[in-house]
């Protein structure tokens, strides 16, 4: 195979890997949302077990990155690309830790007496999740005004997180026998937040390569 088409086939394939771990992200933060509302120990330990499935392709592109660096030696924006996935997919897979973060609590809220999942949770994580699938969005077609998106909506999951939390305050003084599962939500939601911050990082990333500026 000549030395351009092998190259052009490497990034290829690095590019279709992405969007493979990507979508795998996609459907983690879908399980999570759907175990949360109904308390399910049975989807946050499947989803436990499935993060070993985003760890090794993070490792499997991480690979393939040095291997084009090394190899190839690309410029411009080929440069911009490969060394902005390998910062983008440590934060795809710091999302999917944090997945199994908020499993592992729901795995403790199942065991707990039930109480109503507080307000605006999930206006918080449908919030998250749209970041997320519009920074991989932003990534396939690069499209800045979907990274801009991106960016801007950080500011309201923030938002979501002030409020449930001063919320949860109120609640564990008025309801002090429920005081564990409320901790549960406070520590949920500041994965949510983390998570939120992560899919910035990565619109930010998208940003960089498609114009070769990088405002951090």
């Amino acid at each position: 195979m000549p030395t351009r088409q092998r190259y052009m086939a490497e990034l290829e394939t690095m590019n279709r890997d992405v969007i493979q771990m990507s979508t795998l992200i996609e459907e983690s933060i879908g399980k999570v949302m759907g175990a949360l509302k109904t308390v399910d120990a049975d989807i946050a330990h499947k989803i436990i077990e499935d993060d070993d499935v985003i760890d090794e392709l993070e490792r499997k592109i991480e690979a393939e990155c040095i291997s084009i660096i090394a190899k190839e030696q690309p410029v411009a924006k080929d440069l911009r690309r490969v060394t902005s996935i390998m910062r983008m997919i440590s934060d795809i897979e710091r999302i999917a830790d944090h997945c199994s973060d908020i499993s592992e609590y729901i795995i403790l809220l199942s065991k707990e007496e039930h109480i109503v999942m507080p307000d605006y949770v999930e206006e918080m994580l449908l919030k998250m999740k749209e970041m997320v699938v519009k920074t991989i969005d932003s990534f396939v077609n690069e499209d800045i005004e979907k990274a801009a998106y991106v960016k801007t909506s950080d500011d309201v999951v923030d938002d979501y997180f002030e409020k449930i939390m001063k919320e949860l305050c109120i609640a564990m003084k008025h309801n002090p026998e429920a005081i564990k599962q409320y901790a549960y939500y406070l520590m949920i939601i500041k994965y949510i937040e983390r998570m939120a911050d992560h899919a910035t990082n990565m619109a930010e990333w998208n940003m960089f390569i498609i114009t070769g500026d990088l405002e951090r």
